[in-house]
């Protein structure tokens, strides 16, 4: 847990955030170093030992020194100061200092769960809600190549940047330089519905999917299918529907490092031009959400409104007003209306 002086959300809010799933890691990022990251502001670190990945508190019991300074072997982390190891569950197995002696009970990490999915290392600070890490849709799907992009570092809150990806009239205006044709400007008429995780959307449209750099056109008369799936509090997926059976599912995880600052993480899954070298999915990838991060990092107010005095909707916004409302059910409050 922060000191509460570190913390940059409301306590009630964190509290209510702290029950999710969250990935705070690419599982090919962490390797026998100790690896430092943050969630809702508390400092954690990642490492592995013995074939398994642990997740816990970035400290040692012995004298608050960050582990994420030492180093690492693959059978644990070992402390900068005084050379402590920390194996598979967090418990201590070496202090150099008393070779032979009984290690304390007390002398173990406080350890968060750590999930693989998706090439990701997921966790969750306060388990217990029943939640679990999304399912993404076609990962697993015999035909489907498989990626796990780079996290991207994004200086605002993740509910601003979850809401950018849903959004579906922003198109023409922030992708025109990569996939998006900015006279295609008109929204189609969409709906929501809600489930027990969040919503869904479908959003059919003439707006299509490929690259500019490929030239390709869409068939005459096809319609993209744009299916969204939001899992609360702040992770989605959409799956492309492309001509001749193409699917491309890509979930954006937004991690909350803090209340200003966000990783987002992007596992894809397609089942066409397979043989394509993963750096170049990356690249466009990273080339359509550096577009969102020059939006996201300049919206005010910096956090996500769930007033609906404060903002004014369009009809294009139905998944903006569904994504906030759902927030607003979680119970999440000042901070988001402040």
């Amino acid at each position: 847990m922060p000191d509460p002086s570190d913390s940059t959300f409301d306590p009630a809010d964190r509290e209510i955030l702290a029950r999710y799933w969250y990935p705070v890691a690419r599982t090919a990022d962490v390797g026998n170093a100790p690896l430092p990251v943050v969630l809702l502001d508390e400092r954690l670190v990642v490492y592995r030992a013995d074939g398994e990945i642990v997740v816990a508190g970035d400290i040692c019991p012995h004298r608050g020194v960050p582990l994420s300074l030492g180093s690492g072997d693959g059978t644990g982390v070992s402390c900068a100061y005084h050379g402590l190891k920390f194996g598979a569950g967090g418990r201590c197995v070496a202090v150099p200092a008393h070779p032979e002696a009984k290690i304390p009970d007390r002398m173990r990490l406080t350890t968060h769960p750590a999930v693989v999915r998706y090439g990701l290392v997921w966790t969750c600070l306060r388990p217990g809600a029943g939640q679990a890490p999304p399912e993404m849709i076609h990962w697993d799907d015999p035909g489907f190549q498989q990626v796990t992009c780079p996290g991207i570092d994004i200086a605002a809150f993740a509910g601003r940047q979850v809401e950018g990806f849903i959004d579906v009239a922003h198109f023409a205006f922030v992708h025109a330089g990569s996939f998006a044709d900015p006279a295609n400007t008109e929204v189609p008429d969409y709906r929501t519905a809600r489930n027990d995780r969040g919503f869904s959307a479908d959003y059919w449209s003439t707006v299509a999917n490929y690259p500019h750099a490929t030239g390709l056109k869409s068939p005459e008369g096809f319609r993209w299918l744009r299916r969204f799936d939001v899992d609360l509090p702040f992770t989605a997926q959409l799956v492309v529907h492309f001509p001749e059976g193409g699917r491309l599912n890509i979930l954006n995880a937004a991690s909350p490092v803090s209340a200003r600052r966000t990783r987002m993480f992007c596992p894809i899954a397609k089942n066409f031009a397979t043989e394509q070298p993963a750096a170049e999915i990356e690249a466009f990838n990273r080339q359509i959400f550096e577009e969102d991060r020059e939006i996201v990092e300049v919206q005010r107010p910096e956090n996500l409104p769930l007033d609906p005095r404060i903002e004014v909707n369009i009809p294009a916004d139905r998944s903006s007003v569904a994504y906030r409302r759902g927030l607003r059910d979680l119970g999440l409050s000042h901070f988001f209306t402040a």
